[in-house]
């Protein structure tokens, strides 16, 4: 299922999509809030430039916010139906969910769409 040369390797490791070989990130730990975002430049094995055209990372907020309203439905069918809480826990439920799982959606909707534009390419070399 994490095989290296699928798309979703690349997503949940947050690794180069065109040759899986390095993350794209300076810090691989998103917990550290003050890196979460701060990207290489270049992939150093295959070059690929992760910033393709400028702002290109602004798609990547539709894909958030996407993620977002799926984490915020699970979150309150976990509380409310399978738990039982009331509606107003439950709404707290969400937001505490949505706050822990920030770091994680913000790369995960990064990854996800550099993902929609870049393949793995078995033969990635350094050009």
């Amino acid at each position: 299922m994490l095989k290296k040369g699928s798309k979703l390797n690349s997503i949940l490791t947050g690794s180069c999509p065109k040759c899986q070989n390095e993350s794209m990130y300076v810090d691989k730990n998103p917990l550290h809030l003050g890196k979460v975002l701060k990207m290489n430049e270049n992939c150093s094995h295959c070059g690929l430039k992760y910033q393709i055209e400028p702002s290109f990372f602004y798609g990547a907020m539709y894909v958030s916010y996407g993620l977002n309203v799926a984490v915020g439905i699970a979150a309150f069918i976990i509380s409310h139906v399978f738990i039982g809480l009331n509606l107003v826990h439950s709404f707290i439920a969400i937001i505490g969910t949505l706050v822990v799982t920030f770091p994680f959606v913000l790369r995960w909707a990064r990854n996800i769409y550099i993902n929609m534009f870049i393949s793995y390419d078995q033969n990635a070399s350094k050009e």
